[in-house]
């Protein structure tokens, strides 16, 4: 199974995408995790990306879609793949799908965490507390979600236009959120 988790900062995605990786038997490749690891190994788009990095800069989409190209291409994911992080905007959207159709393993589904705001902003502060970041206060914590929704909540309707979206409430227990994401992938649930 092929499947793309979306949602705003705080909804989820990272704690809900391990437990998926459990239950289904395949990997979970979160982007800013396979950037880190590319940039360590020095590979040769990790070191482009650490360039990039060095100068301020954002990695280029071309970049980020080479490692995933390469990371889509070991035998871990031949059964399949949980991918958190990306894309962020409806180029990324386009990219990937073309990719996945290229090589032959396109997207079965995105599901989508949806979260009330305030409690975006409640859950994430409260990381930020328990972790010890001072960059996650509210206030920024709310130009990010401006962000998300700006750039990146358009990527939910390119998904729903291509029949692969399924919406999942995101509140609740995280092993009742998590039986949702379950039940909604299952075969026979309706997509749309």
């Amino acid at each position: 199974m092929r499947l793309l988790l979306l949602g705003a900062p705080g909804s989820g995605k990272g704690t809900q995408a391990a437990r998926l990786k459990d239950s289904l038997g395949v990997p979970h490749i979160s982007t800013g995790d396979l950037l880190r690891a590319e940039v360590a190994a020095g590979s040769k788009l990790g070191l482009e990306a650490k360039e990039v990095m060095a100068r301020g800069e954002l990695v280029s989409d071309a970049i980020l879609l080479g490692m995933l190209e390469d990371r889509f291409s070991r035998a871990d994911t031949a059964g399949g793949f949980i991918l958190d992080g990306y894309p962020r905007n409806l180029a990324q959207a386009d990219a990937l799908d073309k990719l996945l159709a290229r090589i032959g393993q396109p997207m079965d589904f995105a599901v989508q965490l949806e979260v009330p705001a305030e409690l975006l902003v409640e859950r994430i502060a409260g990381r930020a507390k328990a972790e010890g970041r001072a960059d996650d206060n509210p206030e920024s914590v709310r130009k990010r979600l401006q962000v998300y929704e700006s750039q990146t909540a358009p990527v939910i309707g390119f998904y729903r236009q291509h029949g692969q979206l399924t919406v999942v409430d995101g509140v609740g227990e995280l092993d009742v959120v998590f039986a949702r994401i379950i039940e909604a992938i299952s075969p026979g649930h309706d997509v749309g």
